[in-house]
């Protein structure tokens, strides 16, 4: 499968790197501040052009300038990670003030840990009239890290379009293409994903027939991050193929002990932009942990087909397991809509059902309910409910989307609640099978079209 590239946006804080990363993307996804520090995990969002799409990744600040220092060394953690494993960079500097210490830290650091073929493209912020750079534009060259410098305003949009364009111009000079629409008969993708050394990849081997884990077995050890690289293996089953993504690599050895579960999240990040289907392995033998409820969000927040594979079953006796598969379903409840599987790498329990259960959970990614059907299910659901605003819609249908999305007309669609939301949505998933897939909502005001 065709990487898909990624571009980390970097910085000392208070650059403007969110504000930078929100305009890009067209959402505020990232926390704009003037508090020094306020983005303390990386933000990512798909963007996509005529000819290439890519990764966007917003991080923490680099380089001080926050006064807990803790807090500003495990940021500067993360964004060390982003900086070593993105694709192109954006350094972001304040072009309102003077070159700082930070500033110099960053650019020692771009020298010593980016890969010698990543391009960098430097991004004076909080440029109002980019002509008042003419005299620091000297100085931002003789650095010596880019001859590509974008000055920008991103609260006034000033410079982002050809920020895009300059991205793109260096992506497509690294041979990154635009990746091909899936068809409904390409085998599903599926990311296999979770904390490090919880059996990703003896759970791709046990996956294998016993031929092909001959010929391609993944690297397995107790070491967390042994796995290099992401590796995409094609497994047949019962007469159909499925696109397995490992994402356990780890790049440099020098970086297991103090960043391998920073890197485990932006690994999946990047998988889950580009699968069908996410299998989350969890640990039976360890307590459910924030990392693990993160990537479980981070699906969902993608619109991927979820399914929780609780790994090394055979570890735990009859009464064990209930009381493990009872705290899962505590621990996540926020995503309930997705099937749990108990099961094991070694013995191979439960692992003929990962198949079915693949197909699906992408089987309802895909799938349509006509209008009218839609709106006689409505009607029943609403029916002597206390639901103000949503028992008046005038009309329901389906977006030509995925994961399933559902578009409400009411008229004012400030006034409808998150529990009236929820409250359709078990309604609708217990009268429609979307097992394994979030839903999504969307409100407008007015009548819309009926089909």
């Amino acid at each position: 499968m065709p990487l898909l590239p990624t571009v980390a946006i970097i910085g000392r804080p208070n650059t403007g790197k969110s504000t930078l990363f929100n305009r890009l993307v067209g959402k505020r996804l990232a926390i704009e501040s003037e508090v020094a520090g306020t983005t303390r995990d990386h933000v990512s969002h798909l963007l996509e052009t005529k000819t290439v799409d890519f990764l966007l990744l917003d991080t923490g600040g680099m380089g001080g300038g926050t006064d807990d220092k803790s807090f500003e060394q495990d940021v500067h953690r993360q964004s060390l990670l982003a900086l070593e494993n993105a694709d192109l960079i954006l350094f972001t500097i304040n072009s309102r003030e003077e070159l700082t210490k930070g500033d110099h830290t960053i650019f020692d650091l771009l020298r010593r840990n980016r890969r010698r073929h990543v391009p960098v493209i430097l991004v004076p912020t909080k440029c109002d009239n980019p002509e008042t750079l003419e005299d620091k534009l000297v100085e931002y060259l003789a650095l010596g890290i880019s001859d590509v410098v974008i000055p920008v305003s991103a609260p006034h949009a000033i410079g982002t379009e050809e920020l895009v364009d300059a991205i793109v111009k260096e992506l497509k000079k690294l041979h990154f293409k635009k990746q091909e629409k899936a068809k409904a008969s390409d085998p599903p993708k599926v990311a296999v994903i979770g904390k490090p050394n919880v059996g990703k990849s003896s759970l791709i081997n046990a996956f294998m027939s016993d031929p092909q884990r001959k010929i391609s077995p993944m690297l397995v050890s107790d070491i967390p991050g042994t796995t290099r690289d992401a590796v995409d293996t094609t497994i047949r089953f019962e007469e159909r193929e499925y696109l397995f993504i490992d994402t356990a690599g780890i790049r440099r050895r020098t970086k297991v002990e103090e960043g391998v579960e920073h890197y485990a999240v932006l690994r999946s990040i990047q998988a889950l932009e580009q699968c069908d289907v996410a299998l989350l392995v969890l640990d039976a033998t360890a307590p459910v942990s924030h990392q693990d409820q993160r990537l479980a969000a981070l699906a969902m927040e993608s619109g991927k087909g979820l399914i929780l594979l609780l790994n090394k079953i055979d570890t735990l006796k009859s009464e064990e397991r209930a009381a493990k598969i009872a705290e899962l379903e505590l621990s996540l409840s926020f995503c309930r809509f997705a099937p749990l599987l108990p099961c094991s790498a070694t013995t191979r329990d439960g692992l003929l059902k990962v198949f079915p259960l693949i197909a699906q959970v992408q089987q309802n990614r895909l799938r349509r309910i006509p209008t009218s059907e839609l709106h006689r299910w409505f009607t029943d659901a609403v029916y002597g409910q206390p639901l103000k605003v949503l028992s008046k819609t005038k009309h329901l249908t389906q977006a030509d989307e995925v994961p399933p999305t559902f578009v409400l007309f009411v008229k004012n669609p400030r006034d409808i609640r998150p529990s009236e939301l929820r409250f359709l949505e078990n309604r609708l998933r217990s009268m429609f099978d979307f097992t394994g897939t979030p839903v999504r909502w969307i409100t407008k005001s007015g009548v819309g079209n009926r089909d």
